[in-house]
């Protein structure tokens, strides 16, 4: 397996003001690659991104979840379809429905800030 870790940024944006597009650039700056996730496409950051997890070019080692809670819902099937080894749920984005329906496909979420997990915060990337 390669040295680069490899993850895949649901509900990625564009905004540089969002948490989705922080994720994305602190996964970049930690060495990551990075699939982010958007159904619209088109790219962000420089990445191409992809409208729905089916659509990536291969597994996934992680994967992090910027949805509001009834949006992140109909995501987890093809969540746990990619089989990614870690699940993150990031704050905002969890409810009591998505944690037991996320259990229920086999997936077990991890409710905290995959930012902070990987050794950087939010504040450390500017909003422009």
């Amino acid at each position: 397996m390669s040295t680069t870790k490899t993850v895949a940024v649901i509900g990625a944006s564009a905004d540089r003001s969002k948490y989705s597009n922080k994720a994305v650039r602190a996964y970049l700056r930690q060495g990551w690659t990075v699939f982010p996730i958007n159904p619209k496409g088109g790219e962000i950051e420089g990445l191409k991104s992809y409208p729905s997890m089916k659509d990536l070019p291969g597994p996934v080692e992680r994967v992090t979840l910027y949805l509001p809670p009834a949006v992140g819902v109909r995501a987890l099937p093809d969540i746990a379809a990619a089989k990614p080894a870690e699940f993150y749920v990031n704050p905002g984005a969890e409810s009591e429905e998505l944690v037991a329906e996320a259990k229920r496909l086999g997936l077990e979420p991890i409710l905290a800030c995959s930012i902070i997990e990987i050794g950087v915060t939010p504040a450390q990337f500017p909003d422009e």
